[in-house]
């Protein structure tokens, strides 16, 4: 199979890389980084610019909910131009798991009063999962770690085995913990429920199998975007830094871990785009292919943020140097949402069956 992007898909991406390049710049992410409290983490200009002035906000959501009726193959063009500026923006747990969750499982009046204020960014949500969670009619009890700009939602979307709810943050019984985490991009935190009073989706298995699988491919998307960058930047990088009298870029060695690099790439890049088109077509590889997208691109943003360091030489080492932002965020994403181990199991479980 030959996978070509439409003439409007194409459109997208331009418009989307031109957008973060020009706005989500070091400068602005490392002050976003700098803030506090529901700042935290936030670049609020470019976010406001990015769903109300960009208009991609709801890019993944039917028109019937009052999105743009696009799939997630658009989604993941839109998650990889910002991963490759490690932008400062709550998309993930707001729109690709939260306003997801809303889309597919919530009622009419739910998508109503919940979807016009996350897609406007007018409204940040968080989204809460863990097993543990237990409901006791609409009393939720239990805790989560690990809440995409959980300490800047004013809306959670919570699910557990066995359900789904909408919960404000501020509502009485909820407690918000801020965590230090290693990407001050993305901060997490905790969210503890003690007898929470949610609001039920209306078709919770709607709602949580649509959050996983844009979760998944949104994140994979990322990850592939920031791969490329760090190997667009050390391969700048090699052609102007010059010793023994000659570009480092020129010495074979390097030249052939760059190249080893572009391979990874490569495959991440046909994985993610795999998975997405799967699940926009309904195939019936969509659940096998969001696992490996993820557990594959995470891994190879991870390996290339690595070598972009090390390539980088002495200022590579340095904190200021941009490398430890694409470093943070790739160390982050290999352990969110389920780690590489976790999905490979899936992808193995999925082909081979239970193993006794």
């Amino acid at each position: 199979m030959e996978f070509v992007f439409t003439e409007e898909q194409a459109m997208i991406g331009e418009t989307a890389r031109a957008f973060f390049a020009e706005n989500a710049t070091s400068e602005r992410t490392r002050k976003a980084m700098a803030a506090t409290g529901q700042d935290a983490g936030i670049d609020r200009e470019l976010w406001t610019a990015f769903c109300q002035e960009l208009g991609l906000s709801g890019i993944g959501i039917p028109e019937s909910a009052g999105g743009a009726g696009l799939g997630l193959v658009e989604l993941a063009i839109i998650a990889e131009a910002a991963g490759a500026q490690v932008a400062a923006l709550p998309m993930l747990g707001s729109l690709a798991l939260s306003a997801q969750a809303l889309a597919a499982g919530g009622s009419a009046e739910q998508q109503a009063a919940h979807l016009p204020g996350l897609l406007s960014g007018a409204v940040i949500a968080g989204y809460v999962h863990d097993a543990g969670i237990t409901a006791n009619g609409s009393s939720l009890t239990g805790s989560a770690g690990f809440a995409a700009h959980g300490s800047s939602a004013q809306l959670f979307v919570v699910t557990s085995n066995t359900g789904a709810w909408l919960v404000p943050a501020d509502a009485p019984c909820v407690t918000v913990t801020p965590l230090t985490t290693m990407d001050q991009t993305r901060p997490y935190a905790r969210v503890t429920l003690a007898a929470a009073q949610g609001e039920p989706l209306a078709d919770p298995a709607a709602a949580i199998a649509a959050a996983h699988r844009a979760g998944f491919v949104a994140v994979a998307a990322e990850a592939l975007g920031g791969a490329q960058a760090a190997l667009d930047r050390t391969v700048a990088y090699a052609r102007e830094r010059v010793q023994f009298g000659r570009p480092i870029g020129s010495f074979q060695a390097y030249k052939h871990r760059l190249a080893d690099l572009m391979i990874e790439i490569e495959q991440a890049r046909s994985a993610v785009y795999w998975a997405a088109c799967a699940v926009d077509e309904g195939s019936e590889e969509a659940a096998l292919a969001v696992h490996a997208a993820k557990s594959f691109a995470a891994d190879t943003f991870f390996l290339c943020a690595g070598n972009m360091i090390q390539l980088h030489g002495g200022i590579g080492f340095t904190w200021e140097h941009d490398a430890h932002l694409y470093f943070k965020r790739a160390r982050a994403i290999q352990s969110m949402l389920g780690s590489g181990e976790w999905h490979r199991e899936q992808v193995a479980t999925m082909i081979l069956g239970e193993v006794a």
